[in-house]
């Protein structure tokens, strides 16, 4: 079993942590839990670059190996980064110790992903790669927006983390 882990923080007051685990050559898991975003879709990538030193910009664009178009999570034709949306719903969050809670307040997410193309091992691991959160829906390269076949027109990046392994 490989784990790596990515913590999140942006100027804007978004926060979370965001766990992988893979067990062998198996597809990898995604989970985490987001605080600090407003109500509704938000895109949610792995992009190419695990450099922060200019913010969520300087990730660089999705991770995207086989130079793949934009898409869905369940695409063919999709960047290798290309999650989908993680869900924020009325919910309201907050801390005990250590530890997050949320309880179907503003601005919190909480998601479960499994995901083949992400791997944590080989040649297209996502180990020094980031993770980044965006401002608005993913269109997952259907929404006829000029960013569609390449960004999913998801807007700016609110929060975004390296990815690194875990003990």
């Amino acid at each position: 079993m490989v784990k790596a882990v990515a913590v999140l923080s942006s100027n804007e007051g978004v926060s979370g942590t965001v766990f992988f685990s893979q067990e062998g050559n198996g597809p990898t898991t995604v989970t985490g839990n987001l605080s600090g975003l407003k109500p509704g879709l938000h895109g949610f990538h792995v992009h190419a670059l695990g450099d922060t030193t200019n913010g969520c910009m300087s990730t660089g664009p999705h991770f995207n190996p086989a130079g793949k178009e934009h898409g869905a999570p369940e695409d063919e034709n999709r960047h290798a980064g290309d999650l989908g949306n993680v869900i924020v719903g009325d919910d309201v969050c907050f801390y005990f110790l250590f530890f997050q809670f949320c309880l179907f307040d503003p601005g919190c997410a909480s998601f479960s992903i499994t995901d083949e193309q992400i791997p944590l091992t080989g040649p297209n691991s996502i180990i020094g790669r980031a993770v980044v959160v965006h401002a608005d829906p993913d269109d997952l390269g259907k929404g006829g927006h000029e960013l569609s076949k390449s960004t999913g027109n998801a807007g700016g990046r609110v929060a975004c983390g390296i990815i690194g392994l875990q003990g």
